[in-house]
């Protein structure tokens, strides 16, 4: 059967950033080309969750996008889609297309990691996301479950869409530095920061991990802002050799990406690595023979605030491994999919890129100050030193903050309204939030001005017309389990 394909004949824009559309008029396409999906009539649709706009549909593969007053261009459904509210019933073969002189074109096919047959096997409800076909749960698994499990046992998750490379050359720590805000040079050999790139008014480019070891520089970046990421990095890159840096960029496209997470990752797996865990503490890691293929990166780091481990592997391997891990588990160990990582990661304080951080955000607004190191706060030497340090030492204007929900009702989503107790002054926004499943309330993530930004102070949200009461806290919102090293 043909699959519709849902287009977006109108819309208007706001000016404020990270904002695309406040409105769609859906309607049927156009003619088809033959052979094309079919599409769907389903007349005019609202709904909105701040920044993601959502459409009624159960299956899609593409959204046609006419802005007023800019060209017409083509974005996947997926990257609007409030992460655990896309279809339950999304297609898993899903395409871009174009309409050009009356009929409609294939531009690109999503692309599928190296476990999505596996992904597809055990259930996965595939959705479209930062370009690829992703699972956002498992058949039988609701996300909350899913996310209990990895609190209490553990979880695989497929994150082969990350950007992973490498820098090498005798000058690449060099180099690094002078796009990250974080002390690369002061790193021990496999060791690893969290830090941002950062543009000149000293906002946020991207969140990424960063690893040295002996012989080159092992850097994790979203999948988002892979473009992105790439042309700010080779542009810069190109300056630097230009004035002799030696230095060069290598993408590990043909690798893979595992999240193995939850208290039970280092147990699980253990029996299949050649080297000790216990010796490898959180933001360590070390290359290690994995299943029997050498050459793999093992870190002890991840985006759910439980221990854990990603596992950077040849995509040749992949399924082999997180079958391996799977049957050794007797149960303990169940896929997991972006549902579950967006609410972990939440419950765990930490930041999702272009939703709660972007290039309108400083590291210091957003409670990122710990990436600075000391000795770049000396040297004052990264993009954006100046604004960023004068934030330091003066307080920002607004601050990133968790609010626990005091009222019952639903929970305030990206783009709710933040006022004061009195609900008479705004206050900010809402850039990420969730019923929790550990806590069974709902919590969220905003920015507020400093002054409204201490643990205890109370606030009013706005969700779906109604206000509702909640209270600043500290995050993250439920203890971390990182792995600091044998007591």
């Amino acid at each position: 059967m043909d699959s519709p394909v849902t287009v977006v004949t109108s819309c208007d824009v706001e000016a404020s950033p990270g904002v695309l559309a406040t409105t769609a008029n859906v309607a049927s396409a156009p003619p088809w080309s033959s052979g094309m999906p079919k599409p769907a009539s389903l007349g005019s649709a609202k709904r909105r969750y701040g920044n993601h706009l959502v459409l009624p549909v159960t299956r899609f593969d593409a959204v046609q996008i006419l802005v007023t007053g800019l060209p017409e261009f083509l974005v996947t459904l997926g990257s609007w889609l409030q992460i655990g509210q896309a279809s339950a019933d999304a297609n898993p073969d899903l395409f871009k297309y174009e309409f050009n002189f009356g009929r409609w074109h294939l531009v690109a096919a999503l692309q599928r990691t190296a476990l999505h047959e596996l992904h597809v096997r055990h259930g996965g409800r595939m959705v479209p996301f930062a370009g690829y076909s992703m699972p956002v749960q498992y058949e039988g698994l609701g996300i909350g479950a899913s996310h209990l499990h990895t609190r209490l046992h553990a979880s695989l998750f497929d994150v082969s869409h990350m950007l992973q490379s490498r820098l090498h050359g005798p000058d690449r720590v060099r180099f690094a530095e002078s796009l990250v805000v974080s002390d690369i040079q002061g790193l021990a050999e496999d060791c690893g920061t969290l830090t941002v790139y950062t543009n000149e008014q000293g906002g946020i480019i991207d969140d990424l991990i960063v690893n040295k070891t002996k012989d080159w520089l092992y850097i994790v970046s979203n999948a988002g802002c892979r473009d992105k990421d790439l042309a700010h990095v080779q542009a810069k890159l190109a300056a630097f050799q230009a004035a002799g840096g030696q230095a060069t960029l290598e993408l590990l496209d043909s690798w893979s990406l595992l999240a193995l997470q939850g208290p039970a990752a280092a147990e699980l797996l253990q029996p299949l690595v050649d080297c000790s865990l216990a010796q490898v503490a959180f933001m360590r890691g070390a290359t290690v023979t994995l299943a029997g293929v050498p050459g793999c990166r093992l870190t002890r780091c991840g985006y759910t605030g439980e221990d854990g481990f990603e596992l950077s592997v040849p995509s040749m391997e992949a399924t082999g491994l997180a079958e391996e891990l799977l049957s050794r588990s007797a149960g303990r160990l169940q896929l997991a999919g972006l549902g579950a990582r967006d609410s972990l990661r939440l419950e765990a304080g930490l930041c999702l890129y272009g939703q709660d951080i972007d290039e309108q955000t400083t590291p210091v607004e957003a409670g990122l100050t710990f990436t600075i190191g000391k000795r770049r706060r000396q040297l004052a030497d990264f993009p954006g030193a100046a604004r960023i340090l004068e934030q330091i030492r003066q307080k920002p204007r607004r601050r990133r903050v968790g609010l626990v929900a005091t009222s019952a009702g639903p929970p305030a989503r990206s783009g709710a309204t933040v006022y004061d107790a009195e609900g008479s002054h705004e206050l900010g926004r809402v850039t990420s939030g969730i019923p929790s499943p550990s806590l069974g309330s709902n919590i969220a993530m905003a920015y507020v001005p400093s002054e409204h930004s201490a643990a205890g102070t109370k606030v009013q949200l706005e969700v779906r017309g109604r206000r509702l009461e909640a209270t600043v806290v500290k995050m993250p919102f439920v203890p971390s389990h990182y792995y600091t090293g044998q007591s």
